[in-house]
């Protein structure tokens, strides 16, 4: 039997879809720079894109474990603690572009927080425009009775 559902071939990574999203936090990080003070960089614009990378391992590495860490706050107060979750990461990013020699500084906890709110409406909108962002829409009809 020969099935050629996507459900039975196995997983291959999508490198457009990884570049996409990559550029698209980029973008973001550049907004959060330019609208949030108290986050700046300074040096050549290649390195945001290492900012973004960083940026993006640590969402995809740390973002589960706080989340299951923190789970009850973020019951608790409806989601809302994600963006504490967001500012830390964005400090923690900050650290560690610190640490590799790129000038991307975040100056305390209130800019962090609404750069990670900025870096989340941008991305998110940017995401939805570029059509990443799958929606399934299920319509069930049932026989008239």
């Amino acid at each position: 039997m020969n099935s050629s559902s996507p459900s039975s071939r196995p997983s291959r990574i999508d490198y457009s879809r990884l570049f996409l999203r990559w550029l698209i936090y980029s973008l973001a990080i550049f907004a959060a720079v330019w609208i949030v003070p108290g986050i700046e960089f300074s040096g050549p614009g290649w390195q945001i894109g290492i900012v973004a990378l960083l940026f993006g391992l640590l969402n995809a590495l740390l973002r589960p474990l706080l989340y299951l860490l923190t789970c009850p706050l973020v019951i608790l107060t409806l989601g809302l603690f994600g963006l504490v979750i967001n500012a830390l990461l964005l400090g923690l990013t900050s650290a560690l572009a610190d640490q590799l020699g790129i000038a991307f500084t975040v100056d305390g906890f209130w800019p962090a927080f609404f750069g990670g709110l900025v870096i989340a409406i941008v991305s998110t909108t940017l995401q939805y425009l570029a059509g990443d962002v799958q929606v399934r829409i299920m319509v069930e009809r049932r026989p008239p009775e």
